[in-house]
This record gives structure tokens, sequence and C-alpha cells, in this order.
């Protein structure tokens, strides 16, 4: 393997700092984290973390964006999802599940929420706007256009946030029990997706 110029190194240096400091969050949590034990794990002084990040709340702010890439991932490949608007939106909520729930950095972002939102209550709110809402809207939008095409039931009153939440439950869990017990992930999926689905389905479907 070649060995890394100076300059691709320096280009690399504020990924591998967050990537340290989401580590270092995790285990120590904001308050006790040290940014001197931050910069041991990349190799390099306290000042080079400064650089890029000059206060440990900038550090953590970033940490958290950084970190957030799995609900990006939901958003760019639900835009090439086909199919009836069931089959889509099957397939949307299997996404959440796949790219945040299956994804260890995404499920450590929601214990930072609820630990650390008190602190960082603009970023806690920016991350719901950027990321949250559009997903919430791209769900709501497949509901919406199903029950004019007759798909899903008329008068239908599910809203977004009701059809994603057991996914955010099952994470919460998974965060409480840290593996120690069976959740039957799989069952679980597929009881969350057949309560959507015949809840949502039409009477002539």
């Amino acid at each position: 393997m070649n060995k890394l110029t100076r300059a691709e190194q320096k280009a690399l240096r504020p990924a591998q700092i967050l990537d340290a400091a989401f580590e270092e969050f995790i285990e120590q949590g904001y308050t006790a984290a040290r940014v001197e034990d931050i910069a041991a794990r990349v190799g390099v002084t306290k000042g080079t973390v400064y650089v890029y990040f000059p206060t440990k709340e900038i550090l953590f702010s970033a940490m958290a964006r950084h970190i957030a890439v799995p609900f990006e991932d939901v958003l760019a490949d639900a835009k090439d999802l086909t199919g009836s608007y069931a089959e889509r939106l099957r397939s949307l909520i299997l996404l959440f599940y796949e790219h945040v729930m299956g994804d260890r950095r995404t499920r450590e972002l929601l214990r930072f929420a609820i630990s650390e939102g008190v602190r960082f209550p603009q970023l806690i709110d920016a991350h719901h706007v950027e990321l949250i809402e559009p997903i919430l809207a791209m769900t709501q939008a497949l509901i919406d256009e199903g029950v004019r095409q007759g798909e899903f039931r008329d008068g239908s009153a599910a809203v977004a946030r009701v059809i994603l939440a057991p996914a955010l439950s099952l994470i919460v869990e998974t965060l409480m029990h840290d593996g120690r017990l069976d959740l039957e992930t799989p069952r679980y999926i597929e009881a969350h997706l057949d309560l959507v689905m015949h809840g949502l389905a039409a009477a002539n479907s």
C-alpha cells in the first residue's frame, strides 16, 4: 500500500478527529470527555484538534453531523423506489431499519440526542429539520398519494411519525439493553410491516 502524502494525511485529519471524538464521547459522555484524549486516539496534539475545531462544543456538533450520514442515505435511496405505493412504503420502512437501526453510529446519535439535547437544543432542532423532517415528509407523501389512488383506505388518518415510531422504539430498546437481550429484530420488523400494510390497506385490495 502506498504511503499517504502529507497533503493527503492533512485532508483526512478532520474525519479522523471526528471518528475519534465519536468513540470518546460514547465512552465518557460529553462532560467527562477530554480533547487531549481525543487527540491521543488520532496521534496528534490537542492543539491540532483545536486548529480544526476551536471548542469542545464545536467538535461535538461537528461529530454529530459527521455520523448522521445514514439519514441522508435513506433519502437518497428512497428516490429510486418503484412499485405500488404499498411496495414503496414497505421498502422505505425497510430502508429506515437498514440505514438507521443497522448503523451503530446512528443508534448512538439518538443516545446523544437524548442525553445531550438540553445542552445542544439548536443542534438537535437542526438535525430534525435537515434529516428527520424530509424522511417524514417523504413517508407522508407516499401515504397520501396511496389514499388518492385508492390503494390505501379512504380517510386514513395515519401520519408518518406513527408509521416510523416502532423503528425508533426498537432503536431505544437496543440502546437500553446493549446487546444483552435478544429483541427478535427480524420478527419485530415483520410484525411492524404487517401492522402498517394491513392498517392502511383499502377494503378492496
